[in-house]
């Protein structure tokens, strides 16, 4: 099969993850982009997203990065859980916001995956910086 196939096939499986996740859809976000090792996901903070200060709640913000992360981290053809993560937020986001989430993995071997994901407006001012670790099974599986 010529790159360009797999290529498509594996945007495609992404795409179908990414399509089955109910709390994704709940939240409004969306995959933009997908491929081994990445993911772009993007969503507009509504008004069910504002916390008690009337700013983006950073359980929001979090789940949007933690959706490019699983996105990224379960692009190998394989499962990979999460056993870590972290992050790190750096300004408000408000109402009417588009937030970006691009996930990139940093590193991964037979068993471990490290990956950080900068949450960003579409302007591109940094809101948070998350960072996560995956678990590799031996289960074989299609992205």
């Amino acid at each position: 099969m010529s790159g360009g196939k797999i290529e498509k096939r594996v945007t495609a499986n992404l795409a179908a993850l990414a399509h089955r996740d109910r709390f994704m859809a709940l939240l409004g976000a969306e995959l933009v982009e997908a491929d081994k090792g990445f993911a772009l996901v993007r969503a507009e903070v509504r008004p069910d997203h504002i916390n008690f200060n009337g700013s983006c709640h950073g359980g929001f913000t979090f789940a949007l990065a933690d959706m490019a992360f699983g996105i990224a981290s379960n692009s190998h053809g394989v499962p990979a859980a999460g056993i870590d993560a972290h992050v790190t937020y750096l300004t408000a986001a408000y109402q009417g916001d588009v937030l970006m989430a691009t996930a990139r993995e940093i590193s991964r071997s037979r068993r471990i995956g490290s990956y950080s994901i900068d949450v960003a407006r579409a302007d591109g001012r940094l809101v948070a910086r998350f960072t996560g670790t995956v678990f590799v099974s031996d289960e074989g599986r299609e992205p």
